[in-house]
């Protein structure tokens, strides 16, 4: 490894131990499903996310709601302090795409038709509010 690539790639891990974050992989649901979950609680206080996504009636919502915990826990493992209410935000959520099961359902006259049974990856990062005064 170059100078330069492993210089910027000590960089790159040095800007990752500030930030907290969760990932969920393999979740069966299809991304689009969870997509509108994560569109709830994008750039909400943790805390409001966290009673948004308790009330809600999509299945998805219990699965970000574990996650979105799991993320707090995380933030206060590496800052060794009790996150506050109006403190932490969820600075950027996104879901990609995971692996498809491909399945056939009988159809009529001998033929076949394909299921997609989709599965998506999900990564919330949470952050604090940077409360800088303006002079």
């Amino acid at each position: 490894m170059g100078a330069r690539k492993r210089i910027t790639a000590e960089a790159r891990k040095e800007a990752k131990k500030t930030v907290s974050f969760a990932k969920l992989n393999n979740v069966p649901t299809s991304p689009r499903k969870m997509r509108l979950v994560a569109d709830m609680i994008r750039g909400m206080e943790v805390f409001r996310a966290l009673g948004v996504l308790k009330y809600s009636n999509k299945e998805a919502a219990a699965k970000l709601e574990r996650l979105l915990k799991s993320a707090i826990a995380n933030w206060e493992a590496k800052n060794e302090r009790k996150a506050e209410t109006g403190e932490l935000y969820v600075s950027e959520i996104f879901v990609d795409g995971g692996a498809m099961l491909k399945r056939l359902r009988p159809a009529p006259q001998g033929r076949g038709y394909r299921i997609r049974k989709r599965s998506n990856h999900v990564t919330l990062h949470v952050d604090t509010l940077k409360t800088e005064k303006q002079n």
